[in-house]
């Protein structure tokens, strides 16, 4: 039974990757795409980078507020590394990063396991918040009806403001009236699955503990600004990818349109495919063509590399960020630990308990 899930979790991802993958490119030129990909202007791709990179130092920073109560001298160059190291195993392997980054970050800090699962956990809910926000924003500022060019858009966003709803419910029950919450919820799957209780204990102490960590007036305002500065910076991002692919000498591109865009392809990242793959190409693709009326070869030719560029920097900062933690760890006297001995440690730690 243990294997066949494993199976169907790298399964499942895969067959999503191709289904997508066929939808983006098909009636596509691809040869046309790829001549298209080698005008890329060099000077905006590096500023592309630039500030790519710095949007996940800003998500990093925010982390850092986020936990504060738990831990106030958290070292930056953890946060950045672990952000990234999720990052790059989630394009691997779907979901798996935030194991992953919570595991690194509890090791580096030496931090309780739970207690950064559990701020991973509220900072994932802040994320979904605010890409919901942001879309609307989007429909209110787009000139026509964005519902009408993106027809799964609406009921997307209803369904995610009632999940999100009975999510922050879920949350103030479990916070509010934790031990008689948690007593009856566990009773009642308990009856049922004794694993399936177990595993909401987990999920429980979790969100206590994740909830928990964001106190203070002074960490929610900054967690809130830093979420919106992450949202723009991606936006401007979106705007540069324009300017680095030259479409603004096809049709006027302005931050409004890098906005609407963003936001959109942003649903291709939350599809469980490794790092978007496909998923991505065929939102933002569709987007470019049906919403702004861009053609699918130059469309293509974005949507390929953007992702390509993000995906390349997701694979290699992992074992940049644990080479530069670990040459520090040794000054430190402290031992090296890589993907394979935090995930032993954690093992080994969960066998204990």
């Amino acid at each position: 039974m243990e294997r066949l899930k494993k199976i169907s979790g790298l399964a499942i991802p895969l067959l999503l990757t191709l289904i997508f993958l066929y939808l983006a490119f098909r009636n596509v030129n691809l040869k046309e795409a790829f001549i298209l990909i080698g005008d890329v202007k060099i000077g905006w791709l590096l500023v592309f980078i630039v500030i790519f990179l710095f949007s996940h130092f800003v998500r990093a920073i925010r982390w850092k507020y986020i936990i504060s109560s738990v831990k106030d001298d958290v070292k930056i160059l953890h946060l950045f590394g672990a952000t990234m190291i999720g990052y790059g195993v989630n394009a691997v392997v779907p979901r798996l990063g935030e194991v992953y980054r919570a595991m690194f970050m509890g090791r580096w800090e030496k931090i309780s396991r739970t207690s950064m699962f559990g701020t991973v956990i509220v900072e994932r809910i802040i994320d979904i918040l605010a890409l919901a926000f942001s879309v609307l924003v989007s429909v209110l500022i787009y000139s026509g009806d964005l519902y009408g060019k993106i027809t799964w858009l609406k009921s997307t966003l209803e369904i995610g403001f009632v999940l999100i709803l009975l999510g922050i419910v879920l949350i103030l029950f479990t916070i509010i009236f934790k031990e008689k919450f948690y007593s009856v919820i566990l009773k009642i799957t308990g009856a049922f699955s004794e694993t399936l209780a177990d595993k909401l204990g987990e999920i429980f102490s979790m969100l206590v503990e994740g909830f928990g960590s964001l106190k203070g007036r002074k960490n929610v305002v900054m967690t809130i600004l830093l979420s919106v500065a992450i949202m723009l910076l991606y936006g401007l991002n979106s705007y540069i990818s324009f300017l680095m692919m030259g479409m603004d000498h096809l049709q006027k591109v302005t931050f409004g349109v890098a906005w609407i865009l963003m936001t959109i392809s942003a649903f291709g990242v939350v599809i469980p495919t490794p790092s978007g793959i496909g998923s991505y190409h065929w939102i933002t693709i569709t987007t470019l063509v049906a919403v702004f009326g861009f053609g699918k070869e130059i469309s293509t030719a974005f949507a390929i590399v953007t992702h390509a560029v993000s995906y390349i920097i997701f694979i290699l900062s992992p074992f940049v960020f644990v080479y530069l933690v670990n040459l520090k760890r040794k000054g430190e006297g402290e031992e090296k630990l890589n993907f394979f001995t935090v995930l032993k440690q954690a093992k080994y730690e969960n066998g204990k308990d």
